[in-house]
């Protein structure tokens, strides 16, 4: 199955980077034609270099089976202005009253808190985090904490030409786009709503500010858009795009069925048909993401295989809710209100102690769901 001709949005997507590439543009990613081998030393010096310099990790974030959280993913609001079919039903899903919805002010406190004990990467989600109104201003108050690393935002991408200057001056620092077709009609048949052109244009806008590599996130559903993974994968030959190819996965609301899953080596498979020389990407240890490179392409493509291989054994990921709930894990039910305890009046001690609980608490490895 040949990748099919780009359409006129895409060729002018591609013609755009150029010209971006070509006028000095910031780039932080090795150049096309880097070997995997030069990669592979990249990412061992870098292993090397945090080896020798780590302070002493926390054991409030330390798990049971030794794994250190340094990873926090902080949902922003339960809104969204999209109802894409594998997260939530049409007419959404019942709102958390406001009140009892994280405040800016705990937002930054619990994030700082979890940045003193070892965390150095925040991703904002939610939800759709770029529809808060004081989404700017977090991440600016997230910039001034020393220690932390990487800011990163997963976005459906509607507003993300228009904020991403400000997010960017902000101090936002990695970008995750959701976008599950390249075909128009598709895009307003999955997402139940409008809105292809202006995700392309945040696409866009991402790659002339500098962002590199800029992440594409796709949910493959079998019967969908599993006919367009050529077309993503051949997006990566003129453009700095990591295009992670994620198995769908059951959420609630969505319906989940085992027949819609087309796994990662089926996948991966497909792309190989096309392109034989497809090469492995080393990638961190803690990586949720299977990376491959086309030899002489710019970007690359990434397979996130939540059902088929799970990755729980190198899991560094914690999460809050909206509403302020502690999450070990995406698929558990346990969560411990980390809220109702700020609110109470909970000093620094004692947050720890309840954090610390709930992350030696977490399990192994998340449950298997039936096929």
């Amino acid at each position: 199955m040949a990748a099919r001709p780009l359409s006129r949005m895409l060729r002018r997507l591609l013609r755009s980077s150029a010209r971006s590439c070509s006028s000095g543009a910031p780039v932080t990613q090795p150049c096309p034609g880097e070997s995997a081998r030069a990669a592979s030393e990249e990412v061992s010096r870098r292993r090397q270099f945090l080896r020798e310099h780590a302070a002493p990790f926390s054991a409030f974030l330390t798990d049971s089976f030794g794994r250190q959280h340094s990873y926090l993913r902080i949902s922003l609001t339960e809104k969204c202005n999209l109802r894409c079919q594998y997260c939530m039903p049409e007419e959404g899903v019942p709102l958390t009253p406001k009140a009892n919805l994280l405040t800016t002010e705990e937002i930054l406190t619990l994030a700082r808190l979890f940045v003193k004990e070892g965390i150095d990467k925040i991703r904002l989600t939610g939800g759709e985090p770029l529809i808060r109104p004081d989404v700017v201003d977090i991440v600016a108050q997230l910039q001034r904490l020393e220690g932390l690393r990487t800011i990163g935002v997963t976005t459906n991408g509607i507003n993300l030409a228009r904020l991403l200057p400000q997010l960017q001056k902000a101090g936002l620092s990695a970008i995750n786009i959701s976008l599950d077709t390249l075909v128009p009609a598709k895009f307003e048949f999955i997402v139940r709503r409008k809105g292809f052109h202006k995700v392309m244009e945040g696409i866009h806008k991402a790659i002339e500010l500098g962002y590199n590599p800029v992440k594409v996130n796709c949910v493959v559903m079998r019967g969908l858009n599993e006919d367009e993974l050529l077309d993503f994968a051949a997006l990566t030959e003129g453009l700095p795009l990591d295009v992670r190819f994620i198995e769908y996965m059951p959420f609630d609301g969505n319906k989940w069925n085992f027949k819609k899953m087309v796994s990662y080596k089926e996948m991966l498979d497909t792309v190989r048909q096309q392109w034989p020389e497809l090469e492995k990407v080393p990638e961190e240890e803690s990586s949720t993401a299977k990376a491959f490179k086309i030899p002489g392409f710019q970007g690359q493509i990434s397979f996130i295989t939540s059902m088929s291989e799970h990755f729980c054994g190198t899991c560094n990921r914690l999460r809050i809710t909206a509403d302020g709930n502690l999450k070990v894990c995406l698929f558990g039910n346990s969560e411990v209100s980390l809220r109702d305890h700020l609110r109470a009046g909970a000093s620094e001690q004692e947050l720890l102690r309840i954090i610390g609980a709930a992350v030696g608490r977490k399990k192994r490895q998340h449950a298997v769901f039936p096929r």
